[in-house]
């Protein structure tokens, strides 16, 4: 069987933080007919692809703050997106804001999901590795709000059959714990569909604002490496609301290699074919898992620290 998929990595350029969504799927709709039309069975859109990245901002108003989730999934807005998918027979992974409500309590999650050619959800992770803080820092001039605005996903890192091979995801800075990887690659995982929004400016370190490309290449290349699998991590990209996010979207070879990367900061489609059947030359030789590693020795991994 020929294992060869043809995958599209969709970076999206700025969102305004007035933009509606019916203009962020548009161009989302936009970029599926061309990663269609470039052969593409799969295309990865970025986290919180439908709007601004809003933990940026401090917001009490609780109304407001829930204007930026979405409480179903496809809702009306983003139906379109679906409808198109399936005329086109074209798979998605699509990152949003998710509200859920349990009686009176709302729990929020920053997720993603993996959508079939059929236009069905075939998978669904919530992020886990939560960067930022939960109190507003008036003094910054952008802030970083996840704490405050999701809670750590409760799905852990599942790993799905799907498009011939073993998909998982992961969502921005979860790209940089390597336990990440580690977890789907021990399930098989073949390829690994991450989106994110990361700014050029860290508040807390900026003498490390000019690695912050590197870093986002190094983290991916050596996931992919270490475990023989495939990686797509797409970026929302430019200048947003005063706020510059780094792109260099990317997809990444099983050997760590890049083999597509975008130019731009705005809305940019690459592809690459992705035969998940290289994903072998790792697993069964350098990283054989199975054979190779010595789990009794890595207790403090999981160890709790204060």
């Amino acid at each position: 069987m020929n294992r060869k998929i043809c995958v599209a990595a969709a970076q999206m350029g700025p969102i305004a933080r007035a933009e509606p969504r019916e203009s962020a799927v548009a161009r989302m709709m936009d970029m599926m007919r061309e990663s269609h039309g470039r052969g593409a069975r799969l295309v990865v859109f970025p986290e919180l692809a439908l709007t601004t990245f809003f933990p940026r901002w401090w917001m009490e108003d609780e109304t407001e703050l829930d204007s930026f989730y979405e409480e179903e999934m496809p809702g009306p807005t983003v139906a379109p997106l679906f409808e198109l998918a399936r005329r086109l027979e074209v798979g998605f992974c699509l990152g949003y804001a998710e509200i859920v409500r349990e009686g009176n309590r709302k729990r929020r999650f920053n997720t993603s999901i993996l959508v079939d050619p059929a236009g069905r959800v075939a998978g669904k992770y919530r992020k886990v590795h939560l960067p930022g803080h939960a109190n507003h820092e008036p003094d910054w001039s952008f802030q970083h709000l996840e704490k405050a605005y999701f809670e750590p996903g409760d799905l852990g890192f599942p790993v799905f059959d799907a498009f011939d091979g073993r998909v998982g995801m992961c969502i921005c800075n979860d790209r940089r714990w390597p336990e990440t990887y580690r977890v789907m690659g021990l399930q098989g995982v073949e390829i690994v569909l991450l989106g994110y929004n990361t700014p050029v400016h860290y508040p807390r370190a900026p003498q490390l604002d000019h690695l912050q490309n590197f870093h986002n290449h190094l983290s991916m290349q050596a996931g992919a490496y270490q475990n023989g699998t495939w990686v797509v991590g797409v970026a929302k990209a430019g200048r947003e609301e005063g706020c510059d996010l780094i792109g260099q979207s990317c997809i990444v070879a099983p050997t760590g290699e890049i083999v597509a990367m975008c130019t731009t900061l705005g809305d940019e489609v690459i592809v690459a074919d992705c035969d998940l059947d290289r994903c072998s030359e790792i697993q069964d030789n350098i990283f054989d898992l199975a054979l190779h590693r010595q789990p009794q020795h890595y207790g403090l991994i999981s160890a709790t620290h204060d």
